[in-house]
């Protein structure tokens, strides 16, 4: 993501920046002419990364997806992977790796989830870890306000709804389920003339799908904010979603993890479309204020953006796949300073920030209305201490992977770790950590994090 459209770094507090991650911000600012930065166009963070990999000690394969994993014992063996196609599909030789350590970086954890070891998905019960914040609840932020009708001829539930309304229920605020909140993708545009590519209608455009945001604006100041507008150097933004109707595809991605590789090109495909659609309906929509269509149709894609992709990401924000399940699941309680761990190796200061995960029908003095469940943002003391035991699996399941992004966390723990700075930090201490386990012939679990911590870059 951070090469993807996320150039508006969030990190919390800057003293959780450390290690390689500081050293990465400073290379960013480098090539501003400035000190770290942590606000930078998506082509300068992808130029930095291929100048750490330009080695020739470093094979980077690129496009390649996990077919299937060996492990004998408590030790992966080796791994197999094969390319993939513009589709996603696999389309040539299977090549397959052999090694000492493994370290799953992905968003999803794949690699996790056929190595045996224990994880969870979406929002477990405030009841599991006593955490209040944990489970269902209703937005405050980010959320319709009263009245918006559901239905597609408003009144009459039985037309249908509305396109993005679900039909769940309301429950209990606290209550679990296996909801994944939204992603979306994190849009880079431009309004300099002579490096935009103009807005256009993207093919298969559909109004009805934005039946929603129109009733959202009807019922709204005339100068609500649907996005947040980061500016970015080169006249360009980070944009991302706010409000009740914005970028976020609620709902949409509830099948993600599980849908291979060509079901998640397919998902990725209709959050590009449902995004590009979004711009195209407050361009061109009669129902859109005209300074509204005026200030998005200033916009354009960027020349000089993801020219392999047609100039949009390649990237969707996932912002939370699978979480580990280790001998220490960090919690709001740990989020909130309420613990010590003995083996931190990293820090996260970011608040508890889960973005919606449903939007339903909900009923208030009788009448049926449209709102959002899930947001949650829930400001923290200060930095905590991230522990070496929530990114290494328990040693009865496995003793030769590190997990430095799908980490041991609940739900809304996770909404406070998920934050790039912090995946580069977790990231350079699994790498410490392999190192260790190889020179010193021991499993993972026996590496001492102190070890690990004088490692670290400072």
């Amino acid at each position: 993501m951070t090469s993807g459209g996320l150039g508006q770094t969030d990190i919390g507090k800057r003293q959780a920046l450390t290690g390689l991650a500081g050293e990465f911000y400073r290379d960013i600012g480098a090539r501003y002419g400035a000190g770290e930065k942590l606000v930078f166009e998506p082509h300068v963070a992808s130029v930095v990364f291929a100048g750490y990999l330009d080695n020739p000690h470093i094979l980077v394969l690129k496009n390649h997806g996990l077919v299937k994993t060996s492990k004998r014992s408590l030790k992966i063996r080796n791994i197999s992977i094969s390319p993939l196609d513009d589709e996603w599909e696999f389309c040539g030789r299977i090549i397959k790796i052999r090694a000492k350590e493994y370290i799953d970086a992905s968003y999803e954890g794949d690699l996790l989830a056929v190595s045996g070891v224990s994880y969870t998905t979406g929002r477990e019960s405030s009841s599991v870890y006593g955490e209040f914040w944990n489970g269902r609840h209703f937005a405050k932020y980010h959320q319709f306000p009263d009245g918006i009708d559901p239905y597609i001829i408003p009144g009459d539930p039985s037309s249908g709804l509305v396109w993005g309304v679900s039909d769940g229920e309301e429950s209990d605020p606290g209550t679990g389920d296996t909801l994944l909140q939204a992603y979306n993708i994190r849009v880079c545009l431009t309004d300099s003339t002579d490096n935009k590519i103009p807005i256009t209608e993207p093919e298969g455009y559909d109004a009805s799908r934005y039946e929603l945001l129109a009733r959202l604006i009807s019922a709204q100041d005339v100068n609500a904010r649907y996005f947040i507008w980061s500016p970015m150097p080169g006249r360009k933004t980070d944009i991302n979603n706010y409000g009740g109707f914005s970028t976020d595809m609620i709902g949409f991605n509830q099948e993600y993890l599980t849908a291979g590789y060509s079901g998640r090109k397919q998902i990725m495909d209709a959050h590009t479309a449902y995004t590009k659609g979004l711009f195209w309906f407050l361009m061109t929509d009669s129902r859109v204020p005209e300074h509204l269509a005026s200030e998005i149709s200033r916009w354009g894609y960027p020349k000089d953006e993801y020219p392999a992709s047609g100039h949009w990401t390649p990237q969707l924000y996932i912002r939370e796949g699978r979480r580990m399940i280790s001998d220490y699941v960090l919690t709001q309680s740990d989020c909130e300073g309420r613990t010590t761990v003995p083996d931190g190796i990293a820090e996260a200061a970011y608040m508890m920030d889960s973005h919606n995960c449903r939007r339903i029908v909900v009923h208030r003095n009788g009448v049926a209305m449209v709102k959002n469940e899930g947001d949650v943002e829930i400001k923290i003391p200060g930095p905590y201490k991230i522990p070496y035991r929530s990114i290494i699996p328990k040693r009865k399941e496995c003793t030769n992977l590190v997990v430095p992004v799908c980490v041991s966390a609940s739900h809304i723990a996770y909404g406070s770790i998920r934050m790039e700075p912090v995946f580069m930090s977790l990231g350079e201490v699994a790498a410490i950590a392999a190192c260790l386990a190889i020179d010193n012939n021991k499993p993972l679990q026996d590496i001492n994090p102190a070890e690990i911590k004088r490692g670290i870059l400072n």
